[in-house]
């Protein structure tokens, strides 16, 4: 009987486990896999938010540094079929009067947060996103209007809120907001004109906006403000 030489036989074995290998063996990386806070200084309250990008994904899992699914989802019908792309979405925001920090950061432990997906030909898709709990101060603000501008100003923030986790803080940007008018500044502007087309479209009274100073980390806080129109 004829007996393979080993290296024949080792090359045969390979090709035909990777003839046989499932379409779900192959891997791709997800465009974008992004978990972070969002503390509302001015109402006090606090989420976890979510921002994932792949094409043409109908599965996706997101399992915490512990190794703990906190998030399952799976496209059905026409979405299983076809797929889907991006995914943002904001975890609920309990207020910290209500539900203590410590709980809420325990729950969402900092670490390596793995995304795990499937996309509709069956490859395999990863990811993973990084949460801190260094979470901004709210900016302090304030507004001026005078001869039809309207200005809104802001401290800068170099620290986290009082009782919150002493982290550094290494703001990137400030994101103000009069909707539906919004613009995201760099981290050494301490204010911003609104365009004189948008302030005279605004009708006459109370209009509110909010300033977000935006940590490195991708964890922001919100401050409200508001202003009047003649």
């Amino acid at each position: 009987m004829t007996r393979l030489q080993p290296l024949r036989l080792f090359l045969l074995v390979a090709a035909a486990l990777s003839l046989g290998a499932p379409a779900w063996a192959a891997k791709a990386k997800f465009e974008a896999t992004r978990i972070f806070i969002e503390y509302n200084s001015t109402d006090n309250d606090l989420g976890f938010h979510v921002f994932l990008d792949a094409e043409e994904w109908k599965a996706v899992r997101i399992v915490n540094p512990a190794g703990v699914t906190i998030f399952d989802v799976a496209g059905k019908g026409a979405y299983g079929e076809l797929g889907l792309s991006e995914l943002f979405f904001e975890g609920a925001e309990p207020n910290l009067d209500d539900f203590p920090l410590a709980d809420l950061l325990a729950r969402f432990p900092e670490g390596r947060y793995r995304f795990n997906g499937v996309t509709t030909d069956g490859k395999s898709l990863t990811g993973a996103g990084t949460l801190s709990h260094a979470v901004p101060a709210g900016p302090v603000v304030s507004s001026e209007v005078s001869g039809g501008d309207v200005t809104i100003r802001w401290e800068p923030v170099t620290g986290p809120p009082p009782g919150f986790p002493r982290r550094t803080i290494t703001i990137v940007g400030y994101q103000v907001i009069v909707d539906p008018f919004q613009v995201t500044l760099p981290a050494s502007s301490t204010q911003v004109t609104l365009p004189r087309e948008f302030v005279e479209s605004l009708a006459p009274g109370s209009h509110g906006f909010e300033v977000l100073a935006i940590d490195a980390s991708g964890n922001q806080t919100i401050t409200a403000g508001s202003f009047d129109t003649p």
